[in-house]
């Protein structure tokens, strides 16, 4: 019988010991988002000199991502599962790279050694009084990472949260324990503007009583939970959730009640906020965090009684396809949970998906609704797929609408000093063969 006492203290040492296992040539996962373990990251960039193609793999960057920087060329390399503002630039220069994946089939990757892992390295808690340690806010694919890849270092950080579900790797698991107690990646409330209200105001309208909700972070979410105080008996089974879900079960408009799958349990499968949130799910029961292989199976999904997915969108182009993740060419964000909670909520009894955004970009003067999507845009979510597309404008539905009548229901939520164009282009393109 192991006596993990004695396995865990064997096992303990500095940061810079712990990543002298990392080699050259070498495949690196780093914890995901907030959870990302910082201090085995910098003692990582730390050792550039010593290392030549060594490449890490992450999907939202949260954390400083000097391994990104310039001169860490042939030393590291970039392999991203999500672009965000601290790799995107790194990614369009050509200096890393980009792997379109579905979130739901990320993990499978790692578990099947398509995309074989030589160091996994994460944030957990001290053990507890049977050695074992929680990965608290970042579930996600960091857990299967750690339990595919050959060596994993844990950075035990008792500011990470101690979360229920299946968060858990027992000391057996691990491979090197460095203590470095440090503030969790913090991710501030966004400012609502008037624009984001009213989108608030009208995706709201669409959310039943008894509805389980998947939304992201960031305005428009926000946004549209601030409306929500006068529904009853709702849910969450989500990818991510951050402050604004706190309040909601608080008051108890979220109480799961009516949920067919973890009835009573916000569902999800990372954790991004503020330290007050991060201290609200510490051995908090109403939450349950699970690998996004599950999280975000669209089978899973279905099972959820009036799933409701709420996402957004860069671009919408007339014909209701939507690029959610590229600027033209450019590499903005990724396909998060978009595709695969769309898909979950159209096979749910009562199930609807909203696309929700402002009309227009660059202070007005771009339009978010298209004719054409720009050259180069990648479709995130298909024509097929679209249900509901909302603006401060108003609502469209997709659902068994002609292509014509698509486009009206879209012109008529764009900017109105936009839709005399869009329709002049959108009927010069489609319809003047």
């Amino acid at each position: 019988m192991l006596d993990w006492q004695n396995y865990y203290s064997e096992r303990i040492c500095t940061p810079s010991e712990a990543v002298k296992c990392v080699k050259s040539g070498q495949r690196v996962i780093l914890g995901h988002a907030c959870g990302e373990p910082q201090v085995l990251t910098r003692a990582l960039v730390a050792r550039a000199h010593e290392l030549e193609d060594v490449e890490i793999i992450q999907r939202v960057a949260m954390g400083d991502s000097s391994y990104v920087e310039p001169e860490m060329q042939g030393h590291f390399r970039l392999n991203s599962l999500f672009g965000s503002a601290p790799t995107r630039k790194a990614i369009a220069e050509g200096r890393a790279d980009f792997t379109p994946c579905f979130i739901s089939e990320i993990p499978d990757l790692f578990l099947s050694g398509k995309v074989p892992l030589d160091v996994a390295m994460v944030t957990v808690t001290p053990p507890d009084n049977h050695g074992y340690c929680s990965l608290g806010i970042s579930i996600d694919y960091t857990i299967q990472a750690a339990r595919a890849a050959k060596i994993v270092i844990a950075q035990v950080n008792p500011e990470m949260p101690r979360t229920y579900g299946d968060t858990l790797l027992h000391v057996s698991e691990i491979d090197y324990f460095v203590p470095a107690e440090e503030p969790l990646i913090v991710l501030q409330p966004p400012t609502i503007g008037p624009v984001e209200e009213q989108i608030g105001m009208n995706a709201a309208s669409l959310i039943e009583d008894g509805a389980t909700l998947q939304l992201g972070i960031g305005s428009i979410p926000d946004a549209i939970l601030s409306f929500l105080h006068n529904k009853h008996d709702l849910g969450v089974h989500t990818e991510l959730f951050s402050d604004g879900v706190r309040g909601l079960v608080e008051e108890g408009v979220i109480n799961g009640k009516s949920k067919t799958l973890h009835p009573g349990k916000v569902v999800s499968n990372f954790i991004m906020g503020t330290p007050e949130l991060y201290n609200w799910v510490h051995e908090n029961a109403a939450i349950a965090l699970y690998p996004e292989d599950y999280t975000n199976d669209p089978f899973v999904v279905a099972q959820n009684y009036r799933m409701t997915a709420i996402n957004s969108a860069l671009e919408v182009d007339v014909l209701g396809q939507v690029a959610a993740d590229t600027l033209g060419p450019m590499q903005f964000s990724g396909v998060g949970g978009q595709v695969d909670f769309i898909r979950g909520a159209a096979r749910s009894p009562g199930g609807k998906s909203i696309i929700a955004f402002p009309a227009t970009a660059k202070k007005g003067k771009v339009s978010r609704i298209v004719s054409v999507l720009a050259r180069g845009s990648a479709v995130t979510t298909s024509r097929h797929d679209t249900d509901y597309i909302v603006t401060e404008y108003g609502i469209a539905s997709m659902k068994a609408k002609t292509v014509k009548e698509r486009m009206e229901a879209l012109i008529n939520i764009a900017h109105p000093d936009f839709r005399a164009e869009i329709r002049h282009d959108a009927y010069r393109t489609y319809f003047s063969f």
